[in-house]
């Protein structure tokens, strides 16, 4: 294969995939069906659609913790059959072993991924990761012991720190308040900023959108929900949530990704 051709080829490619499960009295109910598009290494993409649409279901997919009933999910040319330490997910919780430090959260994660790795190997790597979502100093205390912010970046510094090719994110700020949402945002940013982390995540919120991702796909609603539009991110990679309303572009891009298509948004 051609260096030229790798770079074409996506790290995630979705073909026609469908969920459909049947209820009491054999009826049948389709929650989306004929999705196709794909997530390309580096690319930062948002899944927006009101709920019902299947949202989560189609993250379970790509994490491989759920199936389809029709279609094909690919990554890196190959079919997913079952989870993957490629694949991280970041969840709506921060899903925290609450008997664990911070420390020891990241550390049961990279364990899993290296088991061969000596112990200080382990804490070097970890703590290399806890800086990156800046708690150093807070290595050592529990969960209960942190705020809502901290453990969601634990739960952040867990998923890179196995190092995946891609990183699922389940609405992880909708649980958060909004200067909270707005600083992890910009951490989220500026961290896949620095790695070239693959990113795929689900949102109600258009601006949070429009801020972090590359390329926004719109949901219809549920169910029979398909892909209504798939929109390529115009605004500068360097933007900034201070400034971002006065790039030329933010007004073309909200009314590309129209509230009513992609849910209520809320302004940080």
């Amino acid at each position: 294969m051609s260096a030229a051709k790798a770079m074409a080829d996506p790290l995630i490619r979705i073909e026609g995939i469908a969920k459909r499960f049947t209820a009491r009295g054999n009826e049948q109910t389709t929650v989306f069906e004929n999705l196709h598009f794909g997530v390309q290494p580096g690319e930062f993409v948002c899944l927006i659609g009101h709920s019902g649409c299947g949202k989560t279901t189609v993250l379970n997919v790509l994490a491989g913790l759920d199936s389809v009933t029709e279609g094909y999910v690919f990554v890196a040319g190959r079919e997913i059959s079952g989870s993957s330490l490629d694949r991280a997910v970041i969840f709506q919780s921060h899903a925290l072993m609450p008997w664990l430090s911070a420390m020891g959260n990241v550390a049961f994660a990279v364990r899993s991924r290296w088991p061969d790795w000596s112990a200080d190997k382990v804490r070097a790597h970890c703590m290399k990761y806890l800086e990156l979502v800046n708690l150093k100093g807070a290595e050592h205390k529990r969960p209960a012991e942190l705020s809502g912010g901290m453990k969601q970046r634990v739960g952040i510094a867990r998923a890179l720190a196995i190092e995946p090719k891609m990183l699922l994110m389940d609405e992880p700020f909708s649980a958060l308040d909004a200067l909270t949402r707005g600083v992890l945002q910009d951490e989220v940013r500026r961290i896949c900023a620095e790695t070239h982390q693959t990113v795929f995540m689900i949102t109600h919120d258009v601006d949070e959108a429009i801020l972090l991702a590359d390329k926004i796909v719109l949901m219809t609603n549920g169910p029979h929900a398909k892909v209504a539009e798939i929109v390529r991110n115009t605004l500068p990679h360097d933007r900034h949530r201070d400034t971002i309303h006065k790039e030329r572009h933010y007004k073309h891009e909200e009314e590309r990704c129209p509230r009513g298509a992609a849910g209520r948004s809320r302004h940080v």
